[in-house]
């Protein structure tokens, strides 16, 4: 047996898919190639059906359970459900099921409804009808029984079924329009290009004779990558092999657009497809109060277990003395005396554990994840957070981190389309040291009174003449630009210099104007038909251009290139890029003037690309098409070798000139960025531009100022110095103002220290981040974070996507811990945004990646500031009331019963009823902290935005510390001796009348176990739910309803429970003990007393708190209190209408 057969098998299957690489071979039409091309290998591959849903009709159930039981605190009410099943426990196996069953029946219902929405979509998809060729004929099937190789027709409008590559289409030159909306969420239209030797059968019998082979890649989910050739088989000759790139597939989801029709052959099906891939979700974020909530359930469950443990000694130790193991009225039988000591008294720890479970509150979960849910809603229906010019709102993907919108201390912010419009306009050109100013071009629309060319400086000679021209056809020909007619897209751009009306449609703005800037200095670009490009020359000629290669921009070359010939039969190859990437290239030209001219444009914030050119011989080009095919076809490694081969093809330039493009600042953007910075929050801004251009605009936007000392760690200052020398000379510069002490991440702003702002490029930072050669890095990053720290801001300027997200791990990972969040607009951001612990999308021009993978998306930067300061601002004030309440609530709740057990000999005896150990937290106590949660407003919207400083006073998870955590435990133990030993005060002394009933002596009170458990129930329903009174701020009537209603509901069901409004509800143990408690006075004084003894202690500290030591925000409340005292009477209070925001209109 070949060994090699079954290496290869074992290394696939068993070292990981990301080991090994793998291809799919497709027969176009399921026709087998000709004899001796290859060998017919069927393979099978999925049908075409959809399936987004997670669950069956059979396996709903067990699934459901099984995911839900995950979860800790449901696995933990399960035991102890499970040991009050099994063991004799104090209490009623309801009290733990009940909750827990209504947890899990709510969880379960509203995951299976939303599975059945699932359901529901993928029927309606899979069902959908769907055009194929059979035997050359045109034939409708349901879309669920494509299979891979089939040949597809799409008409216009139409969605694609499954991912196809691109055979032909109507049009003549064999490219068809795309839009990705439901995607990438990009509604600008795409070209894509039918294969070179099919795009010209366009019946259904012409597809049906081909005779064709494709190889490509497994599928894997990147949208933006596909790798494959095909091989067409013409006779018996050998195949004509072509590659197949992105450019000519088809994805599912995508919409045929201004094509009649196209066909194409099915080559991912179902649940392979892109679009079915990319389904599966992000990593899971945690927010710190999740975290935090996390740490203190363990704390709450080691003071169980302890209550437990020191119950069980406590009971032993007590027995211990004669006849109070078996007390008269419950001897013990035979096997009980003879049952194992270490038997009994874990049978004992158990039950123990089981009467003090309800300290660990299940029903915080639950309320938890509604109040998430619900309060997200906030966001999207806040009009003000709106963009009437794009029609977009914000967007909440995830709603688990709506709270750590309000713990951010750095922020990640991207330049282009973040900060900036994206919306370019051409400003100049420098052609070898002659500008040209054609500043009648903004966005398409022609200015008035402006026609004409202007120069700054005198016209080039006659000789210069050739090299201008030249120039002015590199940018009509190095493009990607698509025309349109005006018919075709709504709101056209005129073409101002031609009678036809065209609007140039790109995926790079910045296209778009330099091809509108030239078309103001006189050469315009007409359209690209039959492989050739036409532009129109200042004399009205056409002149047209064999487009021969494109060799593609990418984030890592930073420039594109195409290769043209022209009508005499020369050949060109046109590049066009970032200067740094450029002038390395360039071996003749007039490079320092230009450079000098760049220079300038960036120090002034404009966006500057060089133009270089080279002529190629015929045999030279002959190379270069060889070495590009040869990458082109590969399969394995095709992204790495077609780099080496434009490497190779790209240098020995001539360069022509220079072009610079205004990108303008966004609305708003550096009131925002100023309110952040006063908010204690860190802005750096993380860009590819180059280093002046960042600069100009960071002083735009206010994130420099003008007595911002700017240090520099560039490629350029490392030259001069090592890496070492530099990293500590700006630490002593640093350190040296702020005296030997790092500067508080919230004072970036200090009026007393110098403000500094670090300006560093991606060459610098490789270097900090690369390992040392004795192994480590630490120390040169330890110290670049030290003097980041002491930096009121940062710049990173020719970043690549990945160090973006580099440096946000790096700041992430820190010693401090800070909570992050990043913000971009483009693919290229997508990377840190998935890095932050909070992403945020722009829904910008880039297209909606950013947004698609985001966990919030804005329309615009300015909205962040709202985002933040009043949203976050709100969502952690709520939140951590809410879990510190939920602790505070039960610790009231089950202290008591811990004290009873002194009381009764640790015999288990509960001190509540079954019913009020189960509905306390689910009915008497749920609804006022989840209201409280969604609606309080501790100070006014405007307030918070007036003042962004208050969002320092929650920072670093301020209100969810551990000496508040401990100041609300040992409230709630206050409170709980408070209810207990207040009413056993008022029962201590009893005697029996002669109906054996137990009566108080001083009070005359019947007196029994229920009356004074619900004696103490009664006074702690009250309390808790008047603290959380005392505690709100923002009163509406749905505060009124709830709270009030809450307490009615429970004196309602007392009533009833206890037989007094339904009699036949009997139910022996509480009939008649909640009106006979309440027909004493002397329980009504008691009552209302031990209420305001217990509610007294945090109405003092509050005082006290804010007479001597107030925060910022009780500065506020106690101005905004004097001023409405002062105010006239009668106004009224908020209405409903201002609480709840109002729908957006569309």
């Amino acid at each position: 047996m070949d060994c090699s057969l079954v290496r290869t098998l074992v290394h696939r299957y068993c070292a990981g898919e990301e080991n090994w690489v793998d291809s799919r071979t497709i027969y176009v039409g399921h026709r087998e190639p000709p004899p001796g091309a290859e060998a017919y290998i069927p393979q099978r591959h999925p049908d075409n059906r959809i399936v987004s849903s997670k669950y069956t009709f059979w396996n709903f159930i067990p699934k459901n359970l099984f995911e839900q039981f995950r979860r800790i605190a449901n696995f933990y009410f399960l035991i102890i459900f499970l040991v009050q099943l099994i063991i004799d426990t104090p209490t009623s196996p309801v009290t733990s099921g009940l909750p827990l069953f209504f947890v899990i029946t709510v969880t379960a219902i509203k995951q299976g409804y939303e599975d059945w929405l699932r359901h529901k979509a993928d029927n309606a998809m899979n069902q959908c009808p769907v055009h194929f060729i059979q035997h050359g004929k045109l034939v409708r099937k349901q879309s669920r029984k494509l299979r891979v190789g089939d040949i597809v027709m799409v008409k216009e409008d139409e969605t694609f079924p499954c991912d196809l590559i691109f055979l032909s289409s109507s049009r003549g030159d064999g490219t068809c329009h795309v839009t990705t909306a439901s995607l990438d969420g990009e509604s600008s239209h795409k070209t894509h290009y039918a294969v070179q030797d099919t795009k010209g059968f366009h019946t259904e019998e012409d597809i049906d004779s081909l005779h064709a082979t494709i190889e490509c890649e497994q599928p894997q989910p990147d949208l933006y990558k596909f790798v494959g050739r095909i091989n067409v088989y013409n006779d018996r000759n050998d195949p004509v092999v072509r590659p197949l790139g992105s450019e000519n597939l088809l994805l599912r989801g995508a919409t045929l657009k201004n094509t009649e029709k196209i066909f194409g052959v099915a080559i991912y099906t179902g649940m392979e497809t892109k679009m079915a891939l990319n389904y599966q979700s992000k990593s899971q974020k945690r927010s710190a109060v999740e975290k935090s909530m996390n740490v203190f359930l363990i704390v709450y469950l080691c003071i169980l277990i302890s209550k437990a443990l020191i119950n069980t000694v406590l009971k032993y130790v007590w027995q211990s003395k004669p006849f109070r193991d078996e007390p008269w009225y419950n001897q013990k039988t035979e096997s009980e005396r003879q049952r194992n000591l270490f038997l009994r008294a874990f049978t004992d720890f158990l039950a123990f554990m089981v009467l003090f479970n309800y300290i660990i509150p299940v029903s915080m979960y639950v309320t938890v994840e509604m109040q998430k849910f619900l309060g997200s809603y906030f966001i999207t229906w806040d009009e003000e957070m709106f963009d009437e010019d794009t029609g977009e709102g914000p967007l909440v993907n995830t709603s688990d981190l709506n709270e750590e919108l309000g713990q951010v201390e750095y922020i990640f912010t991207d330049k282009t389309g973040t900060l900036t419009e994206n919306n370019m306009e051409f400003k100049e050109c420098c052609i070898e040291g002659h500008v040209y100013v054609p500043h009648a071009v903004c966005n398409g629309q022609v200015l008035p009174s402006t026609s004409g060319i202007d120069m700054i400086d005198s016209s080039p000679g006659a000789g210069a003449r050739e090299r201008e021209e030249l120039f002015f056809r590199a940018l009509c020909l190095c493009h990607t630009i698509q025309v349109k007619d005006d018919d075709d897209v709504d709101g056209p751009r005129k073409s101002p210099d031609s009678g036809k009306s065209c609007v140039y449609i790109s995926s790079s703005p910045d296209e778009v104007a330099l091809v509108e800037g030239v078309q103001r200095l006189g050469f315009t670009y007409l359209r690209l038909k039959d492989n050739y490009m036409e532009i129109l020359n200042r004399e009205n000629d056409v002149e047209r251009f064999e487009l021969l290669e494109i060799l593609s921009f990418d984030s890592v070359r930073r420039r594109m290139s195409v290769i043209v010939k022209s009508a005499t039969g020369e050949i060109y190859l046109f590049c066009k890029g970032a200067d740094s990437s450029v002038f390395p290239r360039v071996i003749e030209g007039k490079v320092e003037q230009i450079r000098a001219r760049v220079e300038r444009n960036a120090v002034e914030g404009l966006r500057t690309l060089c133009v270089a050119y080279k002529r190629l011989v015929p045999e030279e080009y002959e190379g270069v098409c060889a070495l590009l095919q040869a990458a082109k076809v590969a399969l394995q490694d095709r992204e790495r070798k077609l780099a080496e081969a434009y490497e190779q093809v790209e240098k020995d330039l001539i360069l022509l000139g220079a072009t610079a493009v205004e990108d303008r600042l966004q609305e708003k953007a550096a009131d925002t960025i100023e309110a952040l910075q006063k908010a204690g929050i860190k802005v750096w801004v993380l860009t590819g531009d180059k280093m002046e251009t960042a600069a100009a605009t960071c002083y735009a936007c206010k994130l420099f100022r003008r007595n911002t000392q700017l240090l520099e760690l560039t490629t350029k200052k490392i030259e001069e110095q090592s890496l070492h020398d530099v990293l500590f000379e700006l630490s002593k510069t640093v350190l040296r103002h702020s005296g030997g002490l790092t500067r508080d991440n919230f004072s970036g702003l200090s009026a007393d220290m110098q403000d500094y702002g670090l300006i560093i490029d991606g060459a610098a930072l490789s270097l900090i981040m690369k390992p040392r050669e004795d192994g480590s890095c630490g120390n040169y990053r330890e110290l670049f974070l030290e003097i980041c720290r002491n930096c009121s801001a940062v710049l990173c300027c020719r970043m690549a996507p990945l160090q973006k997200a580099q440096i946000v791990k790096l700041i992430k990972l820190s010693k401090e811990h800070p909570i992050t969040l990043a913000i971009g607009d483009g693919a290229n951001d997508v990377s840190m945004i998935l890095e932050a612990h909070v992403g945020i999308g722009v829904i910008g021009k880039e297209g909606r990646q950013a947004a698609r993978n985001s966990d919030y998306a804005v329309p615009k930067f300015k909205h962040l500031k709202k985002m933040l300061l009043v949203h976050g601002h709100f969502y952690y004030i709520r939140i951590s009331e809410l879990v510190q309440y939920f602790f505070y609530k039960n610790v009231c709740f089950i202290f008591p019963q811990f004290l009873y057990q002194f009381f009764c000999g640790f015999s288990q005896q509960t001190l509540y009823d079954t019913a009020y150990l189960t509905l306390y937290n689910i009915s008497f106590t749920s609804l006022p902290i989840l209201l409280y949660s969604l609606m309080e407003q501790h100070v006014s919207t405007d307030t918070l935005r007036r003042d962004p400083s208050l969002y320092r006073d929650i920072a670093k998870n301020a209100l969810l510390r551990w000496r508040v955590f401990i100041y609300w435990t040992f409230l709630g133990v206050f409170d709980a001796l408070v209810f207990f030993f207040g009413a056993y005060f008022m029962f201590e002394n009893t005697t029996v009348t002669s109906n054996g009933q137990i009566m108080t002596t001083n009070t005359h009170m019947i007196f029994g176990n229920w009356t004074f458990g619900t004696l103490v129930f009664t006074v702690m329903v009250f309390t808790v739910t008047l603290k959380l009174a005392l505690d709100t701020h923002y009163w509406t009537w749905i505060n009124h309803f709830v709270i009030w209603g809450s307490l009615l509901f429970y004196v309602v069901f007392s009533l009833l429970w206890g037989g007094i409004v339904w009699p036949f509800l009997n139910y022996q143990r509480m009939y008649y003990v909640f009106i006979q408690m309440l027909s004493s006075g002397p329980a009504w004084l008691l009552i209302i007393l031990l209420i305001t003894v217990s509610l007294l202690p945090d109405v003092l500290k509050k005082v006290l708190c804010r007479q001597l030591w107030p925060s910022a925000t009780e500065r506020v409340q106690s101005t905004k209190l004097k001023a409405s005292v002062a105010a006239a009477p009668g106004t009224d209070g908020p209405l409903l209408k201002d609480l709840l925001p109002r729908p957006r209109r569309h």
